[in-house]
């Protein structure tokens, strides 16, 4: 046992050397430290060290891959955008793309009211359009333009996530562009329109718009190069200049000039977000296309605007309370078909195909214009069955022959479409009758000449035996020739044609101007023949004028922009004399029975004298009246495209009730004319046929051998010395 009063030792043996004995002198010196060496930690052992490793030796290796791969891409990269660098063109010469060049038709007056081709009213820059417009377009379209280098993989990644969340590719939709990658497609990556490479433009247009990823890929290259090409004001100024606006206008300053008639340095804020908000869909947000569409998608523009900090609160505000409006030669825009029809009518190198801009005057009133069209929208409101597919098509014109005009169908203004006002042959029906007549009257007999109107058949060689019928079915017995007219019968109409001579009857409205083929069979002049209401029109105008042809037109000069002296001038009017003044006049006294007294009642203008003939078809497919004033000549046609017949509609019902909704608004404030008719002679007795028409008489004597023939034929038949 221990003694628990003795001290606590240490629990340690005694030193078993004693000290040595130090010396004394000079102190010792201390030995050196020795310096530690880091000891390498012991490699981890096992499976998880040897998985480590490899893991680490494949993240290096892969790493260092990727390095060299980077590197190497990035060479090839910078070798296509410096290969894409050199075939860039200037930035002045890329601002004016188009294939084709403008036509801007001026009506009468010279006031434009229609647009074709490509329009563009002049190079612009970023720094002379309006601020508005410039910082519209950014806001909208990319508004980290001017960040960037060309592409914006946050924008790509952006659109990639949309598309696939609205059940898209993820190429398909949203492309994320940057505005550069929008000016490079607009450049079409340099590729330059060639007509012998490409089948047409709209083939060539496809194809700089594909958006395959082989195409991406070109098109992020062509948009590095453009970058280091070009400033980034030149890109949006090659961007501001090229785009598509809508309304046929290419260009910022086509689209000012197009929609508000200014120019774009001068738009408001509003104007400016308009025309930016047309960039996603310009055909469709057009605003002459659906002005409140433009107007709403300008209102997101400005609250874009507004959140990037180009606008102002107060600002923002004003500008959607007040959204931009067309100007009012937008607005007047009319003579979709009119200008169709002109574009068709010049040359292909100075309208559809042309390479240069052109300016057309035309011979349209837009005051006319706009009667027609208010007038057909009038009838088809107020009197047409609601469903009905029923189509009309109306001309207006001088007695010339200068068309003032035009509508192609019940849709007034559209542009593009099927013209039946000069596309459309279809059968003339008894409106065809006035030329058999003016062929009597040019072999001198009078309107008080009768006929007999009573059951009649003939014998046509390969067809057996043709017995016409009035409509009526009903006969009058003997009749003079202004009442066989006034009352469209067809019996006396055949017999006279008959007579006359078939084959003179179809020169004489020819000569007239009905170009279409005439059928050489009796049933001419029933109007069996198909004709346009164009040519029906211009007919009519030579009767108006006395008695001479006329070839309708509507351009009257075609001249380059920019050059004073005219290309070319108009191609039609007045030609060589068909009938003599004194006959045109008698047949326009006949003519204007037929509205006073016969069937063209519903055409009448109160106190103003009116002149026409109603026609209707075999089984009312096609319904017609065309008539004149002492100033204008107006054919209306009705009928369906599909020659489906007419239901309760003749030449005089609807189609006369439509030359009258026209011709009231043509004539309001114009002074009342009297027309240029003379009345014939009192009538005379005359005895009636005694033999077939179609059998022929001796020759009487004097004048022109074949003129005397047909005279003696005529006499035989109606009667006469």
């Amino acid at each position: 046992m221990t003694d628990s009063r003795r001290g606590k030792n240490r629990l340690v043996a005694d030193r078993r050397y004693p000290k040595k004995p130090t010396k004394t002198g000079k102190p010792r010196k201390a030995a050196p430290a020795k310096r530690k060496t880091a000891r390498p930690k012991a490699r981890r052992g096992g499976i998880v060290g040897f998985f480590g490793r490899i893991i680490s030796w494949v993240f290096r290796f892969f790493f260092r891959l990727f390095l060299r791969a980077g590197i190497v891409a990035a060479l090839i990269i910078a070798g296509f955008v410096g290969y894409e660098y050199t075939t860039l063109p200037e930035a002045s010469k890329a601002l004016d793309g188009r294939a084709r060049g403008s036509v801007q038709l001026l009506d009468r007056d010279g006031v434009a009211f229609a647009w074709r081709g490509d329009q563009f009213g002049g190079v612009v820059t970023a720094d002379t359009v309006s601020p508005h417009l410039k910082n519209a377009v950014v806001a909208t379209e990319d508004r980290r333009f001017y960040s960037h280098f060309g592409i914006s993989p946050r924008g790509v990644a952006s659109a990639v996530r949309i598309n696939l969340s609205e059940g898209r590719g993820p190429l398909s939709g949203h492309g994320g562009s940057t505005i550069t990658q929008q000016t490079a497609k607009l450049l079409c990556l340099g590729v330059e329109y060639d007509p012998e490479d490409w089948k047409n433009e709209a083939e060539y247009v496809a194809d700089c718009r594909q958006g395959s990823l082989f195409r991406k890929g070109k098109e992020a290259i062509y948009a590095l190069a453009m970058e280091v090409k070009y400033s980034k004001d030149e890109i949006l100024s090659i961007y501001l200049n090229r785009a598509y606006m809508g309304g046929g206008a290419y260009g910022a300053a086509a689209a000012a000039e197009r929609y508000f008639s200014k120019p774009a340095s001068a738009l408001t804020p509003q104007e400016g977000a308009m025309i930016a908000g047309l960039l996603t869909a310009p055909s469709s947000l057009a605003p002459t296309s659906n002005l409140e569409r433009s107007q709403a998608r300008a209102a997101t523009v400005l609250r874009l605007m507004n959140e990037q900090g180009y606008l102002t609160d107060e600002q923002t505000r004003a500008a959607q309370s007040n959204p931009a409006e067309l100007s009012d030669k937008a607005k007047t825009q009319t003579g979709g078909y009119f200008a169709d029809w002109v574009m068709q009518s010049g040359p292909d190198f100075f309208t559809r195909d042309t390479t240069e801009d052109v300016i057309i005057s035309t011979t349209l009133d837009q005051r006319i214009q706009k009667a027609v069209e208010a007038a057909i929208k009038e009838v088809f409101t107020t009197k047409v069955r609601e469903g009905s597919k029923a189509q009309a098509a109306i001309v207006v014109m001088s007695a010339d022959g200068a068309v003032r005009g035009m509508v192609g169908g019940r849709q007034t203004n559209v542009s593009g479409v099927f013209n039946r006002a000069t596309q459309a042959k279809r059968q003339t029906g008894s409106a065809f009758k006035p030329f058999v007549y003016a062929t009597a009257l040019e072999l001198g007999y009078s309107p008080y000449d009768t006929v007999q109107d009573e059951p009649f058949c003939m014998n046509i060689p390969g067809s057996g035996q043709w017995c016409p019928e009035n409509y009526s079915r009903n006969y009058s017995g003997s009749v003079t020739l202004v009442d066989a007219l006034a009352k469209s019968l067809n019996i006396p109409a055949v017999k006279i044609s008959e007579s006359v001579g078939r084959d003179l009857v179809r020169k004489v409205s020819e000569d007239f101007g009905i170009d279409s083929a005439l059928t050489d069979t009796p049933a001419l002049a029933l109007g069996a023949s198909e004709a346009s209401v164009l040519e029906m029109t211009g007919a009519y105008a030579g009767i108006l004028n006395g008695g001479s042809s006329v070839t309708p037109y509507g351009l009257k000069e075609l001249r380059l922009v920019g050059e004073d002296a005219p290309m070319m001038g108009s191609g039609g009017g007045i030609g060589e004399r068909v009938i003599n003044e004194q006959a045109a006049r008698q047949l326009i006294w006949m003519m204007e029975k037929v509205v006073s007294t016969g069937t063209g009642g519903r055409a009448k203008l109160g106190e103003r004298q009116v002149a026409g003939k109603t026609g209707t078809t075999q089984a009312a497919r096609d319904a017609w009246f065309i008539g004149f004033t002492a100033d204008y000549v107006a054919g209306v046609w009705m009928g369906y495209d599909d020659n489906t017949p007419l239901t309760g509609v003749t030449g005089s019902g609807l189609p006369a009730e439509i030359w009258h909704e026209v011709m009231m608004r043509v004539h309001e404030g114009l002074p009342v004319k009297p027309l240029p008719m003379i009345a014939p002679e009192p009538p005379r007795q005359v005895a009636q046929p005694q033999r077939e028409p179609q059998q022929q008489a001796p020759q009487r004597g004097g004048g022109n051998a074949l003129e005397n023939a047909l005279n003696q034929l005529l006499r035989d038949i109606l009667g006469g010395n």
